[in-house]
């Protein structure tokens, strides 16, 4: 379970600036249940070793103020030991990703190199460069030596010519990337000489918002939140591929890429998957289809909740989603049901074949994928018609929401482990053959009867007494966490 650290939300009336105002992301909807990691602890939680929860994860929650607060601190320090500007410092900070312990040990070995190396001093060569001239090498104007500006590197520029420079660049979003004009010159442009030279104090702010978003993303203990208008800064001592939570927007979001939460998929590879599921959208759009035919009377059938259990209306007949496999036997084949079966003399066959069995083994995994995201989203549904029939169970003197509680509770996890579930497929596609991918495929398969029968069981909770079902929530949860221990990337 993620941790809060900072149970404190910033005030609507704090001066806050947000990084991300002029950037627009597509949210992504996985269909989830708003806050399912919260409030279910108690009934799967067990003593000792099963206790363990591979996805704890301390984290706060920074105001702007708090997070600019923090950043200043270091900067400040970093200037009296290495005796530069408080300009130069957050150059040399960003450069080195805030890691002031690395930045200190290259100062003590080589001071000087270490201002080369953060792009605020030239090198020794470069330094003589001493322009005599009072032209201007961009406009080529005459120019009084008053007007002529240069940084360490001794490029000289006019006055208006710095000017536009910087205001272009500004307008474009650009913070700490300002630099000198000269050709192949490197050398980054501290903020006091930017401010000086931008205009207006619209472009100030502006340049002050890129400042702030650069200096929080290129330290490695701070991530922005990626919610819409929200000025929250999410601090680590120790970045991981991580669920955070903001506090006051309550966006969740992996801490290493700022994407949709992902375990156990590492962030290089749900990129890939994700970008290959748009890529390929087309090839996969039969899949999306909520109705197939019952194996046994061939009736048409829609699929209006999350359990992959179906049982015909027609014919009564009990069969699996996914295989259109006879459930009876179907608790002993899951790991057949989830597993792709290679093809070993592949790589002897044509290309054609070889292109045909690529694209069987990526729609396997895709309909499995897109299978989950849509139970997700049913089983939501069925949700909010839990949280209804308590209402009405309470309203009708028949228990308290305490009574009921275990109810909702199951409907969370439920979301939870399904959540988790559908994100081992892009993991399993990936993976090479091999003992390890074998007891990969075992535990997902336990994991997925497990989750199948918490859903059946959620869908029908009035057939079940509340032990069943809570021993049912405390094995899917612990088949969950175990899969998450021996395969999400630490």
């Amino acid at each position: 379970m993620s941790v809060d650290m900072n149970s404190q939300g910033s005030d609507s009336n704090e001066e806050d600036y947000d990084p991300n105002c002029e950037e627009e992301e597509e949210d992504e909807d996985p269909g989830d249940i708003e806050d399912y990691y919260d409030g279910v602890a108690n009934d799967v939680e067990q003593q000792g070793a099963d206790a363990f929860d591979p996805e704890e994860y301390q984290f706060t929650c920074l105001t702007y103020k708090e997070s600019e607060s923090t950043l200043n601190e270091h900067m400040a320090s970093l200037a009296a030991t290495l005796k530069v500007s408080h300009a130069v410092a957050k150059l040399v900070l960003v450069s080195f990703h805030w890691q002031i312990s690395e930045i200190l040990e290259r100062h003590k070995s080589n001071a000087a190199q270490l201002l080369v190396e953060a792009r605020v001093q030239p090198t020794s060569s470069k330094h003589a460069m001493v322009h005599s001239s009072h032209h201007c090498a961009v406009c080529m104007q005459f120019v009084r030596k008053e007007n002529l500006l240069s940084l360490a590197c001794q490029h000289q520029f006019c006055r208006s010519c710095w000017e536009q420079h910087c205001t272009v660049l500004v307008k474009d979003g650009v913070g700490v990337g300002v630099s000198c004009m000269a050709q192949d010159c490197l050398l980054r442009t501290p903020e006091d000489f930017v401010f000086s030279l931008l205009p207006s104090e619209e472009l100030k702010d502006k340049y002050r918002r890129y400042l702030f978003r650069d200096y929080v993303e290129s330290h490695y203990q701070l991530q922005l939140c990626p919610g819409a208008d929200c000025p929250m800064v999410i601090q680590v001592q120790e970045p991981k591929a991580r669920r955070v939570q903001c506090n006051r927007c309550n966006e969740v979001f992996c801490f290493k890429c700022r994407q949709m939460y992902h375990a156990p998929t590492d962030c290089a590879t749900i990129r890939k998957w994700l970008t290959k599921c748009a890529d390929d959208s087309e090839t996969a759009n039969y899949i999306s289809a909520h109705t197939k035919d019952c194996p046994k009377c061939n009736i048409c059938i829609e699929k209006n909740g999350g359990c992959n259990h179906m049982q015909c209306s027609k014919c009564k007949h009990d069969f699996c989603w996914m295989c259109l496999g006879d459930w009876k036997t179907h608790g002993s084949e899951y790991y057949e049901c989830s597993r792709y079966k290679e093809n070993p003399d592949i790589v002897n066959q044509s290309q054609q074949a070889q292109a045909r069995e690529a694209l069987k083994k990526y729609l396997f995994y895709f309909e499995r994928w897109e299978n989950h995201n849509k139970s997700l989203q049913l089983e939501a549904q069925t949700y909010q018609r839990i949280q209804e029939k308590i209402q009405e169970r309470v309203m009708n003197n028949l228990g308290t929401w305490i009574d009921w509680q275990y109810l909702q509770n199951a409907a969370k996890l439920l979301a939870k482990c399904r959540y988790t579930l559908q994100y081992t497929y892009p993991y399993a596609y990936y993976m090479e053959s091999g003992p390890r991918k074998k007891l990969f495929e075992y535990q997902q398969a336990q994991l997925e009867a497990e989750i199948e029968n918490l859903s059946w069981k959620v869908e029908r909770a009035d057939s079940y007494d509340r032990g069943d079902l809570e021993n049912q929530m405390h094995i899917a949860e612990q088949r969950r966490r175990t899969l998450l221990k021996d395969f999400h990337d630490t």
